[in-house]
């Protein structure tokens, strides 16, 4: 009998017929696996803040914060998904280059424990926001440091960027604290990169953070309540990459980080974490709907697309690079043929996996792309076409929860408004006589 891809013995065909496709699956045992071994190997004062940005599922967030993580967000709709996931306002920060006025007053009302400041004009609108409130808000400074890094696959520091205030434009302002009167100035942030595969890169990264802080607090004459120093760490989807050496990363950094905690024992540490937190947890599924050649290659044309899952066609490579993908319902079996796995959308953009090795493709298997627990649906365009969110589901302890349900037609309908200056002689039927394409269901976990 062949094997089949198991979450908590939980069969994926099992979760396929009862959700439906496409659909993502988390691992809550990865989830928790992750968190966990990242608290006891790193640094105790190393906080781990989950970044909303790379999964904002609320059940996702949930359970790391039930396992230790916090939070970092982006938007309004991300802070009210962290508060609704448990996570204290003490617990969370903010962080973005266009914060809207309206997160900024969500921020200083709900009391969270930074602002991550990304310019000096904003700098102005948080004090005139938290004066108009009759609040102090704090805020860390998020700065382009000026050295750069290496070994990121996107770099985000030590060169011009929408993100942050040079370094060294923060060094040749007066003290900026002096003339604002409602913020509280209590931190440093930087961020320099993202799928950092190197440990030295990290560890070189750290140092430096630490050392810009310490000249950032020491110009602006404020107590360094908070450093964050950004993290980025990867995870291994290509050939020829390696996952990070956890232990020997923490054998480089915590003795970095210990210095830098003795000298300022009351200033806490923060590592923003989003894919290495939750990228092995996921799996996207797809079913093969139709299969062919064209020209002598094969392809299997499946129910999901890039519409949900856009980091497949390479996160920004130029030359396509295949995520892991496996047969599902037939995990075990052998590859010994070349396909192309492409989705529903009407463009040829629309290739989850190119001359992937497969064993032979029938119509009605499960495919699958692993390690898709980050960037996934919600870095995707995810209304191309409108064939709108996919449905996930989280296992846990054994049982198989819905966490989120797929789109309806009703669902990509409701907010759009026909706007016409005739009657039509033939009106368009209502929505309850339109067919909803979707097999998802509602109601308690599987046993």
């Amino acid at each position: 009998m062949t094997a089949e891809l198991q979450f908590q013995g939980l069969d994926i065909s099992a979760l396929a017929a009862r959700f439906g496709t496409p659909l993502y699956v988390y691992d809550g045992v990865k989830l928790r696996e992750r968190i966990t071994e990242l608290r006891e190997l790193m640094h105790p004062r190393l906080e781990f803040f989950f970044s909303l940005k790379s999964n904002p599922n609320v059940s996702v967030c949930a359970l790391l914060h039930a396992h230790g993580a916090k939070a970092e967000v982006s938007s309004l709709a991300e802070l009210l998904t962290a508060r609704k996931a448990g996570v204290q306002p003490q617990d969370i920060i903010f962080l973005g280059p266009g914060k809207s006025r309206a997160e900024l007053v969500e921020c200083v009302r709900s009391g969270i424990y930074a602002v991550i400041c990304e310019s000096l004009s904003e700098l102005r609108l948080i004090d005139e926001v938290a004066g108009e409130l009759g609040r102090t808000a704090p805020v860390a400074l998020r700065v382009n440091p000026s050295f750069e890094t290496k070994g990121s696959g996107l770099t985000m520091g030590g060169k011009p960027r929408q993100f942050g205030i040079d370094e060294a434009q923060l060094l040749a302002e007066a003290p900026l604290g002096k003339e604002l009167h409602h913020i509280r100035l209590m931190g440093v942030q930087a961020y320099m990169g993202t799928r950092i595969l190197s440990e030295s890169t990290v560890i070189e990264n750290t140092g430096q953070i630490l050392a810009v802080a310490r000249r950032i607090a020491e110009h602006h004459e404020f107590a360094l309540d908070m450093v964050d120093i950004g993290g980025g760490l990867g995870v291994a989807y290509f050939p020829g990459e390696r996952d990070l050496d956890l232990p020997s990363l923490a054998r480089g950094l915590n003795p970095v980080l210990d210095g830098f905690a003795r000298i300022h024992p009351r200033t806490r540490l923060i590592m923003e974490l989003g894919r290495y937190l939750v990228a092995e947890s996921g799996t996207y599924a797809t079913r093969v709907r139709y299969t062919k050649t064209s020209l002598g290659e094969n392809f299997a044309v499946v129910d999901g697309g890039t519409n949900h899952h856009m980091a497949a066609v390479g996160i920004g490579s130029f030359v396509k690079r295949n995520f892991p993908i496996r047969l599902l319902n037939r995990y075990d079996e052998e590859a010994t043929e070349t396909w192309n796995i492409t989705g529903p959308l009407c463009t040829p953009n629309d290739t989850l996996g190119k001359k992937v090795s497969l064993p032979p493709v029938r119509e009605g298997d499960l495919v699958g792309i692993l390690r898709s627990g980050a960037y996934g649906a919600s870095a995707s365009p995810v209304l191309f076409l409108s064939h709108g969110h996919p449905a996930e589901v989280l296992v846990d302890e054994g049982r198989a929860y819905l966490v989120r349900e797929r789109d309806s037609t009703e669902d990509l309908l409701r907010k759009q408004r026909l706007y016409s200056t005739h009657v039509a002689d033939s009106p368009v039927p209502p929505n309850e006589h339109i067919e909803t394409l979707t097999t998802a269901t509602k109601g308690s976990p599987s046993a």
